[in-house]
C-alpha cells in the first residue's frame, strides 16, 4: 500500500482521454472504471444498427467508459489500415509509418487514374478500380494463406506437417509478406511507397510476388499431405 501511495505522489498528470490516475491504475493491472461500465460504441455502422433495433435507447442511460485515443467515428478511421501502419512501424516512428502508407495510397491513386485515362472505351474504364482502400483490401485478401507448414518431430525425424491457420494469423502473414516484398527492392532507384503501391496493385489482380509466395506455400502443403496425420499422433 505504501508503494502505491508513493507512486501516486510521484506521478505527473497526463493529458488525453484517460486521467493520470487511470493510466497509473491500468499500468498496475487495474482499471479506473468499475466492472459495470460498458465499452464505448464509436463506429457509425454499429450505432446505426443499435438505433434501428432500439438498443440505443437502453444503452443511453448506462455508464460508459471513455473512448481511447485511436477510437474515432471519423470516416477516415480504418482498423485494418491502422493495423498495417503498426506493422510498417519501426523504432516507434508511427508518424513516419503513417506518412509512408498515405504516400502508398496516393501512388496507387495516381497509377490507377493514369490507367483510367489511357482506356479508349467505357467498358475498359469500368474494370479499373480507383479507390486505394478497395485495392488494399483486395490485396490482403488475395495474399492470405489457408495453411502453413509446421515442424513436428516423430521418431527422431522432423517432418514439415501442413496445418490450417486462423484468420488472424493468415491476415498477419499476408501483411508481413507484402511489407517484405516492398522492402525487397533497389533502394537507390525505387522508394518504399512506390514499390508498396506496385505490390498492392499486383496482389489485388491476383498476381505478383506475394501471391506466388502464397501459392508456393500451398503447393508445399499439398506435397507434404502424407505427413498430415502426425498433427494428431
Amino acid at each position: 500500500m505504501g508503494t502505491l501511495k508513493t507512486l501516486f505522489c510521484n506521478f505527473r498528470p497526463l493529458t488525453g482521454h484517460r486521467s493520470s490516475i487511470g493510466v497509473l491504475l491500468q499500468h498496475n493491472g487495474m482499471s479506473q472504471y468499475p466492472s459495470y461500465y460498458i465499452q464505448p460504441i464509436y463506429k457509425k455502422e454499429e450505432i446505426e444498427k443499435l438505433v434501428k433495433t432500439g438498443e440505443a435507447q437502453k444503452l443511453s442511460h448506462l455508464p460508459t467508459r471513455a473512448a481511447l485515443v485511436d477510437q474515432s467515428s471519423s470516416h477516415t478511421q480504418d482498423d485494418l489500415v491502422n493495423l498495417f501502419i503498426n506493422y510498417c512501424m519501426r523504432d516507434g516512428l508511427k508518424i513516419l509509418a503513417r506518412s509512408l502508407v498515405e504516400q502508398t495510397f496516393e501512388t496507387i491513386k495516381r497509377i490507377q487514374i493514369e490507367k483510367y485515362h489511357k482506356c479508349k472505351n467505357d467498358e475498359d474504364k469500368s474494370k479499373i478500380e480507383l479507390n486505394p482502400r478497395v485495392i488494399f483490401y483486395k490485396a490482403i485478401e488475395n495474399c492470405k494463406p489457408v495453411m502453413q507448414l509446421t515442424p513436428i518431430k516423430r521418431g527422431g525425424v522432423r517432418y514439415q506437417v501442413p496445418v490450417p491457420i486462423t484468420e488472424k494469423r493468415s491476415q498477419f502473414m499476408s501483411m508481413k509478406w507484402l511489407i517484405a516484398a516492398a522492402k525487397d527492392r533497389d533502394r537507390k532507384t525505387v522508394l518504399f511507397p512506390a514499390q508498396m503501391a506496385k505490390e498492392f496493385i499486383d496482389a489485388s489482380n491476383n498476381t505478383g510476388k506475394v501471391v506466388k509466395r502464397k501459392q508456393d506455400l500451398h503447393k508445399q502443403c499439398e506435397a507434404n499431405r502424407a505427413y498430415a496425420h502426425y498433427r494428431w499422433s
